[in-house]
């Protein structure tokens, strides 16, 4: 596979998708005209991804948003539900999930994460402004 790489715009994240890696990078701020339409090929190449064989290899994921609306919170729970599923059947995957030191809503939502998502292991990461 390919890597993927969608450079960030004003409401839309970088994402960085190295598959030789193992790691899928969300960066930015999220709040697309069609959350669906841009987040679609994210999620059509994680589900190739996590069809292939590779099982035994860490998978990394970091979310570092600062901003995202209802329908990329959508998105993101569908993608989250993907990597879930995937570690239940035995795939490693941690997700950092990354968020300013001052920002409680974004860490809260990475707390709210933990308890949805029960086979990801989640890292809260508080940066420093």
């Amino acid at each position: 596979m390919n890597p993927m790489h969608i450079p960030a715009t004003a409401n839309s994240p970088e994402v960085e998708f190295r598959f030789d890696a193992h790691e899928l990078r969300l960066r930015g701020e999220s709040f697309p005209e069609n959350a669906a339409a841009f987040y679609g090929p994210i999620l059509a190449n994680l589900r190739e991804f996590l069809a292939l064989p590779d099982q035994d290899r860490l998978l990394n994921v970091e979310i570092a948003l600062t901003y995202f609306n209802s329908s990329s919170t959508k998105m993101l729970f569908t993608l989250l539900d993907l990597l879930d599923k995937s570690a239940a059947t035995g795939r490693r995957i941690t997700l950092h999930w990354v968020h300013d030191a001052e920002d409680d809503t974004i860490r809260e939502f990475g707390e709210e994460l933990m308890a949805d998502f029960h086979n990801l292991e989640i890292k809260l990461r508080a940066l420093d402004a």
